[in-house]
C-alpha cells in the first residue's frame, strides 16, 4: 500500500548500480526537462520542496530515490532535452539513465511526462518508444492541465495518444498547481504495484 505520510529522500547518486536497500519495486519519473517530474512527485507527496524544483531546466542532475513507506521507491530521473548546465554533465545523464532503465531488475513501471500543453516532443517518441520495445509498463502524465482550456483536452489528449501510439486509458492529466489528477495518478500507481504483487 502506498503511505505518502511516510516519505523520505533515501537516496541520491550518479551510479545507476547503486541502489538503496531493502529492496523494493521501483518506479521511475521521466521526461524532458522542466516538464515537471519534480513538482509532480511533490504534489503527489503533498510536501512542497521534498523533490528539488526550479524554473532552470536541469535542476536535477542524479538519481534520486523517495522511499514511499514500505511498499517501493520512487525515482526521479534527470530530464532530456535542453538543460542549462555544462555540455560534460548532461553528457553523463544518457549513459546513467539509460543503465539505469535497462539494468535495473527492480524496475516494474515508468511515469513518462509530457507537456500537455504541446505534441510530444521527438525526444518523448523516442523514449516512450524504447520503453515499449522493453516491455516497460509506461503511465503518460499530461502536465500542465491547468493551462489547458477543459473544452481542449480531449483533442489533445487524443493527439498525444496517437503520436505516442499508447492505449488512451495509459494517459492522465495532471497540474501540480491545483492537484488535478493526483487521484488518477496514484490509482495507477497502486494497480502498477499490485500487479507486481502478485
Amino acid at each position: 500500500m502506498l503511505d505518502v505520510h511516510d516519505v523520505r529522500l533515501a537516496r541520491t547518486t550518479s551510479d545507476p548500480h547503486d541502489l538503496p536497500r531493502p529492496a523494493r519495486p521501483h518506479i521511475a519519473f521521466v521526461g524532458r526537462s522542466n516538464v515537471g517530474k519534480s513538482s509532480l512527485l511533490n504534489a503527489l507527496f503533498r510536501r512542497r520542496g521534498l523533490a528539488r524544483t526550479s524554473r532552470t531546466p536541469g535542476k536535477t542532475q542524479t538519481l534520486n530515490y523517495f522511499a514511499v513507506g514500505d511498499a517501493c521507491y520512487f525515482v526521479d530521473l534527470p530530464g532530456y532535452g535542453y538543460a542549462r548546465v555544462p555540455d560534460r554533465v548532461r553528457a553523463t545523464w544518457g549513459p546513467m539513465v539509460s543503465s539505469y532503465l535497462e539494468d535495473n531488475p527492480r524496475l516494474v513501471g515508468v511515469v513518462a511526462l509530457v507537456d500537455g500543453r504541446h505534441d510530444p516532443s521527438e525526444l518523448d517518441l523516442r523514449m516512450v518508444e524504447w520503453l515499449a520495445a522493453r516491455g516497460l509498463p509506461t503511465l503518460i502524465v499530461l502536465t500542465k492541465a491547468d493551462k489547458v482550456a477543459r473544452g481542449a483536452r480531449q483533442d489533445r489528449l487524443a493527439r498525444t495518444v496517437s503520436a505516442l501510439a499508447v492505449d488512451p486509458d495509459q494517459a492522465v492529466w495532471f497540474s501540480s498547481r491545483t492537484g488535478e489528477g493526483r487521484d488518477s495518478v496514484f490509482a495507477a500507481l497502486r494497480a502498477l504495484l499490485e500487479r507486481e504483487v502478485a
